[in-house]
């Protein structure tokens, strides 16, 4: 495949639901464009598609998979699951789900970073331990690059959510950049050269 001139060297998807999307910011604070930012600092010709959809579940990012496919990512980030736990979704349809958009990704020869979530701890201890495995075990089975919480560092800090406690500020964005972004590095070095235009 001959990319454009134009075209960055290295594509990515983000596959996501509002935190990815970057409900309650501006386009350029959601986190897809901040890490962009942050990788072109670093000097990596990255540019990174945004598919992030507010209130997506797992099973919504499954049924929007055909769109990420069609852009022909050279890598997906995928970071789902908050919905489902927040609506108290049993865990193993999250993982079915996740493990559907995996196993695609996989087939496509598409490498994945899988960003993973924590269940809130008002569902009980089975629940969340439950939830809180499915995204080591999923990134092992397929052998994706795994941030283990999305949020890290940012869930229950004043000034890094907005006003409703859930959705990162644009603090919090760059907060969640700045602990992503040696992950990202690692996967950026996992994925097959990208063709010269």
């Amino acid at each position: 495949m001959t990319r454009p001139a134009f075209a960055a060297a290295i594509r990515l998807a983000a596959l996501g639901d509002s935190l990815t999307a970057g409900y309650g910011l501006p386009v350029a604070d959601a986190f897809p464009a901040r890490l962009q930012a942050a990788l072109a600092a670093k000097g990596h010709d990255v540019a990174i598609a945004n598919f992030g959809v507010s209130g997506d579940t797992t099973a919504g990012g499954l049924a929007r998979l055909d769109m990420v496919l069609a852009t022909r990512p050279d890598g997906v980030l995928v970071e789902l699951g908050a919905n489902d736990m927040l609506r108290g979704l049993e865990p193993e349809a999250a993982r079915a789900n996740l493990d559907a958009i995996l196993a695609r990704l996989a087939k496509a020869g598409i490498p994945v970073l899988l960003c993973g979530m924590r269940a809130a701890k008002n569902y009980g201890a089975d629940y969340a331990a439950a939830y809180d495995a499915l995204y080591p075990e999923l990134a092992e089975k397929y052998g994706a690059t795994l941030y283990p919480f999305f949020l890290d560092g940012v869930t229950g800090q004043p000034g890094l959510t907005l006003p409703d406690g859930l959705h990162p500020s644009a603090a919090g964005v760059g907060e969640i950049v700045a602990r992503i972004l040696p992950v990202v590095e690692t996967f950026l070095g996992r994925l097959p050269a990208a063709p010269k235009p």
